[in-house]
């Protein structure tokens, strides 16, 4: 029996993309219904109209580009924006087909969190990458270097966090951001 990878591509139980110079080239039925874009849209647009701003889509794009490198895939959970404006927390998987020039083509898949982990509260950029880093478990000096930040400013961002979600303690937060209370 022929596989039919196109097939396969198109009816992925996860939202799949093709991507160059992180412009979307193609992708699958999956991605367009959790962004609500149409096929048509999202082809030849930038990763940035999935972000919940600018910032966060080159800041994120050159904390991939060493991991990339090194590894050839990168993944995290990140909170992304629909064509709405809603913004919902996701499962982010890569893999650069070029290591030495990660971002010229890859392939992306993307697993919408949103029933297992919704965004309640209004949070900045940084404050969703703080988040973000808590919730893979990481210490605050380690979240700190990974986003080139002391940990004393991870510390505040924390701070922060827990009046947002009226959490007592780091573990508390963890667990209403994972259950979006």
């Amino acid at each position: 029996m022929e596989v039919d990878y196109r097939a396969a591509f198109e009816l992925a139980p996860v939202g799949l993309c093709l991507s160059r110079n992180r412009v979307i080239v193609d992708c699958n039925a999956h991605l367009c219904d959790m962004f609500g874009w149409s096929r048509e849209t999202l082809t030849g647009q930038s990763f940035l109209v999935l972000y919940p701003s600018a910032e966060e889509y080159e800041r994120l794009g050159r904390r991939m580009v060493p991991i990339l490198n090194a590894k050839g895939h990168y993944a995290d959970d990140r909170i992304m924006k629909r064509a709405s404006g809603e913004v919902f927390w996701c499962h982010v998987t890569g893999r650069a087909l070029n290591r030495d020039a990660p971002h010229e083509a890859g392939i992306w898949a993307f697993e919408d969190l949103s029933a297992q982990r919704p965004v309640k509260a209004e949070l900045t950029a940084r404050e969703r990458e703080v988040a973000a880093r808590l919730l893979d478990g990481l210490t605050s000096k380690e979240i700190g270097k990974t986003l080139s930040i002391s940990h004393r400013t991870v510390e505040i961002y924390r701070a922060r966090l827990m009046r947002k979600y009226r959490a007592n303690t780091t573990a508390d937060l963890v667990h209403k951001l994972m259950a979006g209370s």
